[in-house]
């Protein structure tokens, strides 16, 4: 690296890593976090809660991968650590204000808690406003692969340059995130322990994305806690149950919890789908499971 490289970069951090603006790197489309919520809703409901940094080390980073620096969201507790390790695995959204609050609300408890945005290199999801389309042109092209390597990087980085414990690593992810749990928890055999809300079980397999979450069961290497909803239009019940089987089956360490009358995104609390109740249940199940498996 040259020295005028080094200076540059070090421009761009503050104390303890956290950028300070967007760094930009070649290849990488997305060089900075979505500011606020994700502009793919019309609406973000009052019922949104908002965690404070008070005690924290916050806000955003980049995180080092083979082809590039990812941007990030940490949040961690203030004094010297290490600290258990959470990696939290965005909906389709990106790494937004609700993501974020997550990480917060994780730092709280003291876990070092890391939201890589997966898709940077893909799209702007801080310019995109349509589900839909997100889904076709990032989505869909994001190589199952390439968002493993990236976790695997991200948890490296957390345990060498953040404060993490390696040896307490967690992870827990919402919608397409829940997915990547049930991926992610079939790939590293470092994995503590992981809990996937609502994550898709199904779809058709790609050439760059091989194996649905249904697919993977018998490959896990981590205990997975899947919490579901009832009345969850794109994931049915009978799916859900058949992977709590199928996990048994295997041998494998799965809960399976399905919340009665409840649509999918009940944990999202800025958008309509949120449960309250059924959010706040899901939320103490995570962190018992979380400390029943060793990663609190």
């Amino acid at each position: 690296m040259s020295a005028s490289t080094k200076t540059a970069r070090e421009s761009l951090e503050g104390l303890d890593g956290l950028v300070s603006e967007p760094f930009s790197r070649r290849g990488f489309v997305m060089t900075g976090l979505v500011s606020g919520f994700t502009l793919a809703t019309t609406v973000v409901h009052a019922q949104a809660i908002t965690t404070d940094s008070q005690g924290l080390v916050a806000g955003e980073v980049k995180i080092p991968t083979g082809d590039g620096e990812l941007p990030g969201y940490r949040a961690m507790p203030e004094g010297a650590g290490p600290f258990p390790i959470v990696l939290v695995i965005e909906e389709i959204f990106g790494v937004h204000e609700y993501i974020k609050d997550t990480c917060r609300r994780l730092a709280k408890l003291g876990y070092c808690a890391v939201a890589p945005e997966l898709y940077a290199r893909l799209g702007d999801l801080s310019k995109m406003t349509d589900a839909q389309t997100i889904v076709r042109d990032v989505i869909s092209k994001a190589p199952d692969a390439t968002v493993l390597s990236d976790l695997d990087a991200t948890a490296k980085w957390v345990a060498s340059s953040s404060k993490g414990d390696a040896a307490r690593l967690g992870a827990t992810g919402f919608c397409r995130g829940g997915r990547a749990i049930w991926l992610y928890a079939a790939h590293n055999p470092q994995l503590k322990a992981a809990v996937a809300w609502y994550g898709p079980l199904g779809g058709n397999p790609t050439d760059i994305q091989p194996r649905t979450a249904a697919d993977v069961v018998g490959d896990l290497k981590a205990p997975v806690l899947g919490l579901y909803g009832g009345a969850d239009t794109g994931i049915p019940v009978a799916s859900v149950e058949k992977q709590r089987e199928t996990a048994k089956a295997a041998g494998k360490t799965v809960e399976i919890v399905i919340f009665p009358d409840t649509p999918h995104g009940f944990h999202a609390d800025y958008r309509p789908s949120y449960r309250k109740a059924q959010a706040e249940d899901g939320w103490a199940r995570m962190l018992a499971w979380f400390k029943r498996y060793g990663v609190a």
